[in-house]
């Protein structure tokens, strides 16, 4: 495997991770800033993930 292809693994779990972690938040009734931090963070680790892992796959 590519290392370019482990870490976009690595991003995509770490923000699927972020987003149910901050959905969990949100439904927990805890609208705070944490919590859009969690979601916002977890979305940019998991689209940078999942762009990374199709950019290397040729």
């Amino acid at each position: 495997m590519n290392v370019k292809s482990i870490f976009g693994i690595i991003l995509t779990l770490v923000g699927l991770i972020g987003l149910v972690y901050g959905g969990i938040d949100f439904t927990k009734g805890g609208v705070s800033q944490s919590s859009f931090v969690y979601v916002i963070l977890g979305g940019i680790f998991f689209f940078t993930g999942v762009s990374l892992i199709r950019g290397t796959r040729a």
